[in-house]
């Protein structure tokens, strides 16, 4: 059979009925070496970590990178630099962007570092917006719209790209956002970005919010684009990244292994696999397990072992059952249909494989699976012994231990 007609053997119900028009090829930011060190319990990455990640940023087609934080203090803005030369000597295509308040004491970094690298770099200036946070604050809508305005117009006089960000849009009133936001791209900005800095939102919270937005930027006559920034407190943040792709978003920002403050931010990875399932983008995403491991060393953030895709077990069976309809799929000599038999995501679209392992509930197959796998004679005996040995233990027998019951049987 041909691989179209495989696909005739699996019924999609995530396309029947209505399903949302999602906009091809979007546009991805990520915040990993900002946003995602804000979590307090990462390690930040050296300069020559960072600059690695980069190149693996380049690698997936990621469009745009947060290269810091440069107000923070001199060793934000030395790696911020650093970056930023590092796109223009290799010609990397992704875009860089930097965080900054809406004070011109974290814009001035920005400049130099634009100036000093010799290439655009997006000012990302944010302020807070929902109502629980002014009142914290103690800020009046005045003030905010007046510090907006001239951060955003002292970015553009120093030609910096703006994106104006508020923060906690997802719990913040129509009418402040519409003055926020109206105000900024009157003053210049030509992207905004919408937040859920708590986790707040849902996806349904999503739509309506996003939906708002876009007649807001209509009612400005300027083209404006449009980011989401999520987190997953609630644990929503991919599907809530869906849903602002479907309401009209034009970037969506995420960050290596979901990590960042709280819970984290959107998982750039698992965002990248669901958006190339779903035929969103496609690019090659071979070097996905290689941006996460670098990310996972770098940040000293371990990896789950029941990780999507990533994780040690995500391609990984030793049930009986389950190995056993992997392997009869194999043994029709095509790996599409081997890869999703039982799995719904393709280990091969990710530079992996499955692998059938051996433990106490697996079965005589998975024996002789494993050892045909290694060039090893699958004897009755041999399997035999290895098989009463797994369902004696309490766990998947290692590499060592099945060589060990090898060379007990020579």
């Amino acid at each position: 059979m041909k691989e179209e007609a495989f696909e005739e053997l699996i019924y999609d119900w995530n396309v029947v009925g209505e399903v949302p028009a999602y906009k091809k090829g979007v546009e991805l930011d990520d915040e990993t070496l900002r946003d995602g060190l804000q979590s307090p319990s990462v390690t930040h990455p050296t300069i020559e970590e960072k600059i690695r990640i980069l190149h693996l940023m380049e690698e997936l087609g990621i469009n745009a990178l947060d290269i810091g934080y440069a107000g923070a203090g001199p060793k934000a803005q030395a790696d911020a630099l650093a970056l930023a030369k590092e796109i223009v000597a290799c010609g990397l295509k992704i875009e860089p962007n930097c965080a900054a308040r809406t004070v011109k004491e974290d814009i001035m970094p920005i400049i130099e570092i634009s100036q000093r690298a010799g290439i655009g770099v997006e000012a990302a200036v944010f302020i807070g917006s929902s109502p629980i946070r002014r009142y914290a604050e103690e800020w009046e809508i005045s003030r905010m719209l007046r510090l907006s305005e001239e951060a955003v117009r002292y970015a553009i006089r120093n030609d910096l790209p703006v994106m104006y960000v508020t923060e906690d849009t997802t719990r913040a009133d129509p009418e402040t956002l519409r003055k926020l936001y109206t105000v900024a791209i009157e003053s210049g900005a030509k992207r905004i970005c919408v937040c859920d800095t708590v986790g707040h939102a849902t996806p349904e919270g999503v739509c309506n919010l996003l939906t708002f937005i876009k007649r807001v930027v209509e009612e400005t006559g300027e083209e404006v684009k449009v980011d989401w920034h999520g987190h997953r407190d609630r644990g929503l943040s991919v599907p809530n990244s869906l849903a602002a792709i479907a309401s009209g978003a034009d970037r969506i920002h995420g960050c290596a292994l979901g990590i960042g403050e709280r819970a984290g931010n959107t998982p750039m990875e698992i965002l990248l696999v669901n958006l190339k399932l779903l035929g969103i983008i496609e690019q090659d995403l071979s070097k996905l397990p290689e941006y996460c491991r670098v990310v996972s060393e770098a940040c000293h953030a371990p990896i789950p072992f029941n990780y999507p895709v990533v994780g040690k077990d995500a391609f990984r069976t030793a049930t009986g059952v389950h190995a056993a309809a992997v392997m009869k799929a194999e043994a029709k000599g095509h790996t599409w249909l081997a890869e999703r038999v039982y799995s719904g995501v393709p280990a091969s679209m990710f530079g992996l494989a499955q692998g059938i392992e051996i433990g106490p509930m697996s079965g005589e197959s998975n024996v002789r699976y494993w050892l045909k796998k290694r060039g090893i004679e699958p004897t009755d005996s041999l399997v035999g012994r290895i098989l009463r040995e797994a369902k004696e233990a309490n766990r998947i027998l290692s590499e060592e231990d099945v060589i060990r019951i090898i060379k007990k049987c020579q």
